[in-house]
């Protein structure tokens, strides 16, 4: 029997979702570079520092809740990201209160992955 928190089990969607984040961060941060932008910036910075937390938990697997987490980071890091970029882009929001409520999802992701913790390998 493991006694280990976390089960090793990569989760290929949550791995698939972070190469990708991290190509768009670095592709973003070379157009922040030579075009500028108003939030572009910021959703390079997002997008790369969340691909390294989607590869951890990906590659890693965790237990249910840990999962659970990266999932939620996901589509927080979507709707937070992709409402910033239609405001440099388009030239407007995609919704009201898509951007808020993507960084409440990424919060709450945090949060989930931190709690996933104190849950064991089969939860």
């Amino acid at each position: 029997m493991n006694s280990s928190r976390f089960a090793f089990e990569p989760c290929a969607p949550l791995v698939l979702a972070g190469g990708l984040s991290g190509a768009a961060g670095v592709a973003l941060s070379a157009a922040t570079a030579h075009v500028g932008g108003a939030f572009t910036g910021t959703v390079a910075s997002f997008l790369l520092t969340h691909a390294l937390a989607l590869l951890a938990i990906g590659l890693v697997g965790g237990n249910r809740i840990l999962r659970l987490g990266g999932l939620v980071l996901l589509v927080g890091l979507i709707l937070f990201c992709g409402d910033l970029l239609a405001r440099d882009f388009l030239g407007g929001r995609l919704l009201p209160f898509v951007a808020p409520t993507g960084g409440t999802l990424l919060i709450l992701g945090w949060l989930t992955a931190a709690a996933s913790a104190f849950a064991g390998s089969r939860t």
